[in-house]
């Protein structure tokens, strides 16, 4: 996480990271709302956040090198799908050059709901 101040809605965290960042980061932000159009944004432990039914289900995040989107423990179960990303745990870090593919978030995010049992 940065230092300095939370922001307090994603498109300020956006303001606080470079430009091709905040490319990524905005085009995986449209990728979700496209996967779960119900989908509600907030900052959660200080990055942005993705709330479905009432829980958060999704992260993303930038961070010096990276940029990282965080679907949670679903992604050792995707790890065919992720091969070309350097993944651990909950993460994966992706270039802002080579962001995610839409199918891959769609898939991810609607994981990442079911797997938290989010309505």
């Amino acid at each position: 996480m940065r230092g300095g101040p939370v922001a307090k809605t994603i498109d300020a965290y956006l303001k606080t990271v470079g430009p091709d960042k905040r490319a990524a980061l905005q085009r995986l932000r449209e990728q979700i709302h496209a996967a779960l159009p119900k989908v509600e944004e907030c900052i959660s432990y200080g990055m942005p956040g993705f709330r479905y039914g009432g829980k958060v289900v999704l992260w993303m995040g930038a961070a010096a090198k990276h940029c990282s989107f965080f679907p949670g423990a679903i992604v050792q179960e995707h790890r065919a799908d992720l091969k070309k990303y350097d993944i651990s745990k909950g993460t994966i870090r992706f270039q802002p050059d080579e962001p995610l593919p839409a199918a891959l978030v769609k898939k991810l995010a609607k994981a990442a709901v079911a797997a938290r049992g989010a309505k």
